[in-house]
């Protein structure tokens, strides 16, 4: 295999630290929720539209009916995912919320299994029971806090919810058609999506202070386009499994972030339930990882 041009393990770590960043420009940005991930996803689309137009426009002749309405579906899905995420950060912390939001591969878990018939496993049964009690611990701890922040966690489960769902229904359509042709799509349904939900709410797309717009172009430039697309990059050099577990660590900085940025103290109930909650998804992913590595070794054999 051919030499990457930079560590892998740096290029995931800045990944992690651009994602990081996401809610801090968010909750620094005045702007609402909705008009925040219509004007990040737009300048994404924005910054992407050279690269799909020269290399990648041909694959819209080859994209079939059944791909094009799930990567529709995909669209709104995700577009929901950013209005209730920014939203829940109106209301509960950066720790929290991002906390919540991470639960997302056992949402992926439970959808798998609905959707597809994959069976529990013990371990993974296990590892849910833990993520769920550190959720309600994080919840019961901002419910003490306020009602509002109780809100904002529910919310941020949402949003969790929403994110799975547009992952679960795009990893068909990825089989069959290029990364970025498929991520600049959905972006712009997403973008569509959002641009209606703003006009419906009556929500104005301008005047903002300059920094708002400079907080929407850091949304699309760092954990938009840099974050994510390093996590696609690194996957060539580093496992799946071991992305998805640097992933996890989003929480961790981005509460740091809020602890250096926006002055945000972590209270016991947040700390110890993010705790559990990553826990809880560790265990997981490690038995998921087993699983993979079982599946290859079966495989080898024919």
């Amino acid at each position: 295999m051919q030499k990457p041009a930079i560590n892998p393990y740096l290029a995931l770590a800045i990944g992690v630290a651009s994602v990081s960043i996401s809610a801090i420009f968010v909750k620094l940005s005045s702007a609402p929720s909705g008009v925040i991930a219509f004007y990040r996803l737009l300048f994404s689309i924005l910054l992407m539209l050279p690269f799909f137009l020269i290399k990648y426009r041909r694959e819209l002749n080859e994209i079939q009916k059944k791909d094009w309405i799930i990567t529709i579906a995909s669209g709104v899905f995700l577009a929901f995912h950013f209005i209730l995420w920014f939203e829940s950060l109106e209301y509960t912390s950066v720790a929290s919320s991002t906390v919540l939001v991470t639960l997302q591969p056992l949402f992926a878990f439970a959808g798998a299994y609905l959707f597809f018939h994959e069976r529990f496993s013990i371990k993974a049964i296990f590892s849910g029971i833990i993520a769920i009690l550190g959720s309600v611990i994080i919840s019961w701890g901002d419910f003490k806090i306020s009602g509002q922040a109780l809100f904002g966690d529910i919310l941020a489960l949402t949003a969790c919810g929403l994110i799975t769902a547009y992952l679960l229904f795009g990893q068909t359509v990825r089989k069959r058609v290029s990364l970025i042709a498929y991520t600049f799509l959905v972006y712009s349904v997403s973008t569509v999506t959002l641009l209606v939900y703003v006009l419906l709410n009556k929500e104005p797309l301008y005047p903002y202070p300059a920094d708002d717009w400079i907080y929407f172009l850091l949304l699309a430039i760092f954990p938009t386009l840099l974050g994510h697309s390093l996590f696609n990059w690194v996957v060539k050099w580093i496992s799946t499994t071991t992305v998805s577990m640097a992933i996890l660590f989003e929480p961790v900085g981005a509460t740091i972030f809020a602890y250096l940025l926006l002055d945000e103290k972590l209270v016991v109930t947040q700390a110890g339930g993010g705790i559990l909650v990553l826990i809880g998804i560790l265990i997981f992913l490690r038995g998921d990882s087993g699983k993979q590595k079982m599946k290859r070794e079966k495989g080898n054999k024919f």
